[in-house]
């Protein structure tokens, strides 16, 4: 019988793109996350190569035709012409693009942990374009990029920020960027108040 891991221990990964770390906003990023309630459980700075770009893009394999797919379908939910009708032809330029981009200086990876921390993490960073994306969240309130304009210049969108996209990505996700003892184990006091079944803990 395998034991549920409770989901406050659910961790997920953020790295903060160069153009986040070059607009000075890594501490505005991470006071969003922290604010809610998450864990931050590791975080370094470096400057990836191209092929851990691409490693990191393609650890899953659907990556490139559900990418391409989503690229396809936004183009034509806006009336616009797809740059192709291929998803594989899309994302291999998005792939290229993506590697000039993310190499283009350095980086901020972290890991964050807490309830539901891949879905919270994703609803406070906003969707991929920050264009069509909600006021309130990161890309929202602090990018005016769009895929019209990154189409337009041969680039990769510039959203500041990038977050998993579910559970099963996220554990892929932190192996390819931390090793083991990279990830810090221990109790901050808040927890008192955001698990705490009865909130009894606080006289303790």
């Amino acid at each position: 019988m395998t034991t549920k891991t409770h989901p406050r221990k659910e961790r997920t990964l953020v790295i903060v793109k160069p153009d986040g770390v070059q607009r000075s906003l890594v501490g505005e990023i991470i006071s969003r996350y922290e604010r809610v309630g998450l864990k931050l459980v590791a975080m370094k700075m470096l400057v990836p190569t191209k092929e851990m770009v691409e490693q990191h893009y393609t650890l899953d394999p659907e990556w490139r035709r559900i990418t391409g797919e989503k690229r396809i379908k936004n183009a034509r939910d806006k009336g616009q012409k797809p740059p192709s009708e291929d998803p594989l032809e899309i994302t291999a330029a998005i792939l290229v693009h993506l590697k000039n981009y993310m190499t283009s200086g350095p980086v901020v990876a972290m890991v964050w942990e807490g309830a539901h921390a891949v879905s919270i993490v994703r609803k406070i960073t906003g969707g991929t374009e920050p264009l069509s994306t909600d006021v309130g969240t990161i890309r929202g309130d602090y990018v005016l990029d769009s895929y019209t304009m990154s189409d337009t210049d041969g680039r990769a969108i510039r959203n500041l920020v990038h977050a998993t996209g579910t559970p099963a990505e996220s554990e892929k996700e932190i192996k390819h960027w931390f090793s083991e003892n990279e990830l810090t184990n221990y109790t901050i006091v808040q927890e008192k108040i955001l698990y705490d079944v009865n909130l009894d803990g606080i006289f303790e």
